[in-house]
């Protein structure tokens, strides 16, 4: 007892840069300061890294290609170092043409290699640590509280990365941040992990379709979603299910709570419709979750919000730091499908700098879906591919603002393509 209290009253430990979230963008944000020379803590509130990739079995990276009829890969860099990495434990399978073009791996072997990339870099890493607190002085994030099961630690730093997902250490630092967009939200998805399925071949989405059609038709409850994907995986050959949406505020622990058990049991609504299919007689749910996929929560207000415009348009920017290749991606309610754009030519649109950058807090750097972007260009961005080009390129402007107490576009991006990443 004594050793926690002391603990508790220690003194604030330094570091140059703090990342908070273990995501894609989190991984690169913190690699890529750490390359740059500055000493590096990434703080993770669960017990891997991976994020939605480990944590909600989203088991398929989108973002890394492009949808041209010879896809190319456009996020390299720390990103490229990943699927490397995949390749050679033989657990990730792609590209793959759905409606965009993917990649899909093996969650285990996701874990084992983000934990290498972050070693191997020198990276400090806190798993089971929870943020509770962010404070700040004048216009500068300055330091951040957090739990663990010893107590409360305290860290200060120059400059922070928020890849949380929630824009949890923006709001807790009183920066500048928005819940959604223009009064909506990009409702989430509960994925289910499938075993027991023997068809080899695609499972198309008319067959989907008709099989959710004749369950609903027999009376099977909770079926809001006639349209969805199913992909199968490498090592496992099982099959990831992207059926069940739910609306929530991932903000409201409660909204959060309701929406999770109501997932579970309509994933098992779900579960009778697939098996309809032919070759998924003696499917099975392999796993859910165990956490929601959110799409969109809190974003942080930047310089420049990205528009949907330039999603489509394949905008070019001075300061790019990364290219986007996810077309718009909306999902507007339950059992509405999606809302799909395309980038024209289904080539890349660029994302600028200013776009990771708090308006009002000049240290403080947001990548991943935690960034700025409008209704729509926030559904192409939040990508995990995408979130590693957001995430690396806020590692690195983090590192050039400690060493200058400013932003230099152009030493940024010298820095990210000295680090392999691709800016055009």
């Amino acid at each position: 007892m004594i050793a926690e209290t002391n603990r508790d009253q220690a003194p604030a430990e330094y570091y140059d840069i703090i990342v908070i979230g273990g995501g894609a963008a989190g991984i690169a944000a913190a690699v890529g300061a750490r390359r740059c020379g500055a000493r590096t803590l990434l703080i993770e509130q669960y017990g891997c890294l991976g994020g939605a990739a480990t944590l909600k079995n989203v088991l398929t990276y989108c973002g890394f290609y492009t949808a041209e009829p010879q896809p190319r890969q456009v996020i390299h860099g720390i990103g490229g170092e990943v699927l490397a990495e995949l390749n050679r434990l033989n657990a990730l399978e792609g590209p793959i043409r759905l409606r965009g073009v993917i990649v899909t791996f093996d969650s285990e072997a996701v874990k084992i290699t983000l934990d290498r990339v972050c070693r191997r870099s020198g990276v400090d890493l806190l798993l089971h640590t929870t943020l509770v607190h962010a404070w700040r002085e004048n216009d500068r994030v300055v330091g951040v509280t957090v739990f663990d099961r010893r107590g409360f630690r305290k860290f200060i730093a120059d400059a922070f990365v928020d890849a949380s997902g929630e824009c949890d250490l923006a709001y807790q630092s009183g920066a500048s941040v928005r819940y959604g967009n223009h009064g909506q939200v990009n409702i989430g998805t509960l994925p289910m992990r499938l075993g027991g399925i023997e068809r080899r071949d695609k499972i198309s989405r008319e067959e989907v379709l008709e099989a959710v059609k004749a369950a609903r038709a027999a009376g099977v409850q909770g079926l809001t979603a006639e349209t969805g994907t199913l992909v199968k995986l490498p090592i496992s050959s099982d099959w990831v299910a992207y059926l069940v949406d739910e609306e929530y505020d991932a903000t409201d622990i409660a909204s959060l709570t309701a929406a999770e058990i109501s997932g579970r049991e309509r994933a098992w609504c779900y579960l009778e419709a697939i098996r309809r299919i032919a070759g998924c007689e003696k499917a099975f749910i392999a796993s859910t979750g165990p956490v929601i996929g959110t799409r969109e929560s809190r974003h942080i207000n930047a310089h420049y919000q990205l528009k949907q415009e330039d999603v489509l348009n394949g905008a070019k920017f001075d300061d790019v730091i990364a290219l986007g290749a996810w077309a718009v991606e909306y999902h507007a309610r339950q059992g509405a499908g999606s809302i799909w754009r395309s980038i024209r030519d289904n080539q890349t649109f660029d994302i600028p700098l200013r776009s990771l950058q708090c308006v009002d807090t000049p240290n403080l750097f947001a990548a991943g879906r935690t960034m700025d972007g409008d209704q729509y260009a926030g559904s192409s961005v939040r990508v995990m591919g995408t979130a590693f080009g957001t995430g690396h390129a806020a590692g690195v402007a983090a590192a050039n603002f400690c060493r200058t107490k400013s932003i230099d576009p152009r030493a940024v991006q010298n820095e990210l393509v000295k680090q392999g990443a691709q800016i055009s």
